[in-house]
């Protein structure tokens, strides 16, 4: 029911921002603003402010800032001072950039007021690591505290929460950079851990990067949450609130473990029984399951129809004024920096274009990320308030970043760029907007359908 309306009010949000920034940059450089749209298509409200109409039309997904200006009509020559087209360069420069830096900066307060609120997040205790991974390969165990965490050469950061381990994976596998991690278990010294994320060749941020690497959640205790009807688990006799010791003489560690040992269950195509020893109010209880086999692609793997894992124990992450505002420069520079690179590999062909994500994918995250609250939601807002920004500083003509380039090629040979020249740029750059598009729809439909 939420994703529908987070994800208008988010569009309509950012797009506002974005064109604010222009709208209030074009009457600080002293030009003539005649309309500002949120939307395209038929007005559903408009009204005047000033010389300003402002429209909010039908179709939300954009917006524009309509100047006065001598190419797009006649103007007074007592206003011809006011038109965009008559303003000095860098004026012209200051009014395009003005939207994308807008959309940065709302997504550095959006982070801040994430920092100063607060957030509950996993503790950074890893869970037990599958083997034939990095993490197991580089001696991390079940238990293991993070501490801090380094990635190449750079300097070490204190760990807050799981998700700074998730974003610092996130980074060193997409930059192709090994990370440093200080672990600690309880009672024991600390020691350092290299993960070589180098050797990954990552393409993709998913579920299959993390399991590659081996760190895919927090550790969780290996309870039974609640039970499908007709599933293994009730057939097998299993309650909710049971916690997992052993199956097969194996020592269960942590819900990551007994959710992968369920699914191996069934590697030789079907599941074969197993003999599991629980724990139920203080008593040690044996029980023979054997668990369903389904088709996941094309694996076979194991369910046993029920809930594995208990929540993991929570931290409240939250940061005074100036500490926040100064992690949310970070976090906007660090998303901006890593957005970056990602697109660059993309356009090498070192990461997969499956990447590009679509409204599609953003209306199904605005829902699920307002689902879960405030601050995830505002959390979502942000990263899209980035990845708005960066795409529209992009060098591709038709985006502010291509107005940008033209600016540049002004103030290097003292010439505009011709209108021949122009027009051939403006067309390739909305062909490859299409294919973009194109791309980034299909990934949506794949995604949430495929």
């Amino acid at each position: 029911m939420l994703t529908l309306p987070a994800f208008l009010l988010a569009i309509s949000l950012l797009i506002a921002v974005h064109e604010y920034g222009h709208y209030r940059m074009a009457l600080a450089c002293g030009v003539k603003v005649l309309r500002f749209s949120i939307g395209f298509g038929k007005p559903l409200l408009r009204w005047q402010s000033g010389a300003t109409e402002f429209v909010l039309a039908l179709f939300p997904l954009g917006g524009y800032v309509k100047m006065l200006d001598e190419r797009e009509g006649p103007v007074e020559p007592a206003e011809r001072h006011l038109a965009f087209n008559t303003q000095p360069l860098r004026r012209r420069a200051a009014i395009v950039a003005a939207g994308p830096l807008a959309n940065l900066l709302l997504a550095v307060l959006l982070y801040s007021a994430v920092n100063w609120l607060g957030v509950e997040l996993p503790v950074p205790v890893l869970a037990q690591p599958a083997a034939a991974t990095l993490a197991n390969a580089a001696g991390l165990s079940g238990g293991d505290r993070v501490l801090r965490v380094a990635l190449g050469d750079g300097a070490l950061q204190e760990v807050m929460s799981f998700e700074d381990v998730r974003w610092a994976l996130t980074r060193g596998a997409l930059q192709g950079e090994d990370l440093l991690l200080q672990v600690a278990r309880q009672g024991q010294t600390g020691r350092d851990v290299l993960l070589k994320l180098s050797a990954l060749e990552a393409t993709d941020v998913d579920a299959g990067l993390f399991a590659k690497i081996g760190i895919v959640g927090p550790l969780t205790r290996p309870m039974i949450g609640e039970t499908a009807a007709d599933g293994a688990a009730v057939q097998a006799g299993l309650l909710q609130g049971d916690e997992v010791l052993a199956i097969d003489d194996q020592a269960v560690l942590d819900g990551q473990q007994l959710r992968q040992m369920i699914r191996n269950s069934a590697a030789n195509g079907q599941a074969k029984t197993q003999r599991w020893k629980i724990l139920r109010q203080g008593q040690q209880q044996d029980i023979q399951l054997t668990p369903l086999t389904v088709s996941e692609g094309d694996k076979t793997i194991g369910r046993i129809g029920a809930y594995v894992g208990a929540a993991p124990e929570m931290v409240l992450v939250r940061f005074d004024l100036f500490d926040g505002l100064w992690r949310g420069f970070e976090q906007t520079w660090d998303v901006s920096i890593l957005t970056l690179k990602m697109m660059g590999k993309m356009l090498i062909g070192e990461a997969s274009i499956k990447n590009i994500s679509g409204p599609l994918t953003i209306a199904d995250y605005a829902g699920k990320s307002a689902n879960l609250g405030l601050t995830q939601y505002l959390i979502f807002l942000a990263l899209i308030s980035v990845s708005l920004g960066v795409l529209n500083l992009l060098p591709l003509p038709v985006l502010d970043g291509g107005h940008l380039m033209y600016y540049l090629w002004e103030g290097v040979t003292g010439k505009p760029v011709p209108d021949r020249w122009m027009d051939r740029l403006q067309q390739g750059g909305i062909a490859l907007l299409a294919v973009m598009m194109s791309i980034a729809l299909f990934n949506d439909i794949t995604r949430l359908f495929g």
